[in-house]
């Protein structure tokens, strides 16, 4: 851990003790569900394992010392490539997700998220990214691709990720 100031700097890990930290212990991570005008989520094509090749929401890890809020926006850059300010999310349920492989794609090494999930509307100034054409502006180190899915739609598509779909089950009771 470096302090900066007084302030706990996130810590960044080395793939060998990253890999030693998931055989070990549980990830805490953040899931964003970004919500359009049409009651539409944004989902990524995972790129990466675990969950390669399935549509997922975006998210990411909180890192070691990072705090809750500066992990949020830090992932909202990263994942959405937007500055979305902490009070536009609001925290929608803990859940966990279980993988038999890890983010190596090593079967055999088990990979358990306990994951935040937070909820935001897309802001109105930020309403051309509900048109399919322009989600190609979206960072691509975890998602090959990009799409808004409604709920319902969800449900029925085995691409989508069971875990995403978990998230929306009250939408299509």
């Amino acid at each position: 851990m470096s302090i900066d100031a007084g302030v706990a700097v996130p810590t960044r890990l080395s793939q060998d003790e990253f890999r030693l930290g998931v055989e070990l212990l549980p990830l805490v991570s953040i899931d964003l569900l970004l919500r359009d005008g049409g009651g539409r989520y944004l989902l990524g094509l995972r790129g990466n394992p675990p969950a390669r090749g399935h549509w997922f929401v975006p998210g990411g890890r909180i890192r070691k010392n990072e705090a809750l809020d500066l992990a949020l926006q830090r992932l909202c850059r990263e994942e959405l490539g937007l500055a979305m300010p902490r009070e536009l999310w609001q925290p929608r349920g803990v859940y966990e997700h279980f993988y038999d492989d890890n983010f190596a794609g090593e079967p055999g090494r088990s990979t358990h998220y306990v994951v935040l999930a937070y909820l935001a509307q897309l802001p109105a100034h930020l309403g051309e990214l509900q048109i399919e054409d322009k989600l190609d502006r979206l960072p691509v180190d975890q998602h090959s691709g990009y799409r808004w899915a409604h709920p319902r739609a969800m449900a029925q598509d085995d691409t989508v990720h069971p875990y995403t779909r978990a998230y929306f089950t009250e939408y299509v009771r």
